[in-house]
């Protein structure tokens, strides 16, 4: 349940955001280059504390190399490390990607799960990673909160929670169902343009008179200043 600053009559203003965030992100979507449910899988769990631009270097030579999941399961991990390699904590990842891509062909008959629960338990993948499967890949209704959507949805005060699971399940209580999977892309968007994590462009950002953070710190505390052209 959000405490006491996001307020039941607060849907006036939610709803607002919501269309603001429509209509200057139209087209928002994943950053992560892939054509398939096998290559989401990968990239996203690649893009594990790390970001699309980088995997997205990455992911064109691995697929070409390793094109199928069954391909994946045949690998060891070392054999895995000198195609990702420059991602972050890619010895990690080797080994959860080849993990995950046994279970796969040995349970799944070698098609990635479409299941959040059978998703979370494989190797490396968390919440997130199964929330942007199964909206991305497949089209089901889900709200994958990574450091863009957190951050963006407690400071509009759309949430108030104090980690990604808590502030999962606020936006689902306050963001209709249909609008879960384009809401994630327009928030990150947003997160990555205006709303950053060090000196958020409050001044220009359309939606600062609906925001607490702006309501709360004021324009010019904590936002960036935006010099007269």
């Amino acid at each position: 349940m959000l405490i006491s600053r996001i307020q039941e009559n607060d849907s006036n203003r939610i709803e607002e955001i919501l269309d603001l965030l429509a209509v200057h992100y139209p087209g928002a979507g994943s950053g992560l280059v892939y054509k398939s449910p096998y290559q989401l899988f990968v990239a996203t769990v690649l893009s594990a504390q790390t970001t699309d631009e980088q995997v997205n270097k990455v992911t064109g030579r691995l697929f070409k190399a390793v094109p199928t999941v069954h391909d994946l399961a045949g690998l060891n991990p070392p054999d895995l490390e000198p195609y990702i390699k420059s991602i972050g904590l890619y010895r990690h990842k080797s080994r959860f990607l080849v993990e995950a891509a046994r279970v796969i062909v040995d349970k799944y008959e070698a098609r990635i799960p479409d299941k959040f629960e059978e998703l979370v338990k494989l190797p490396g993948v968390g919440r997130k990673t199964a929330n942007i499967i199964i909206s991305s890949a497949y089209g089901q209704p889900a709200l994958a909160v990574d450091t863009h959507v957190f951050r963006v949805s407690r400071r509009l005060g759309l949430a108030d929670g104090k980690n990604v699971d808590v502030v999962e399940e606020q936006l689902k209580t306050v963001i209709p169902q249909d609008q879960w999977i384009t809401s994630h892309h327009r928030m990150i968007a947003h997160g990555r343009q205006l709303c950053k994590a060090k000196s958020p462009e409050c001044i220009r950002c359309f939606l600062n008179k609906l925001c607490l953070y702006v309501k709360e710190k004021g324009e010019n505390n904590g936002c960036r200043k935006i010099k007269k052209q």
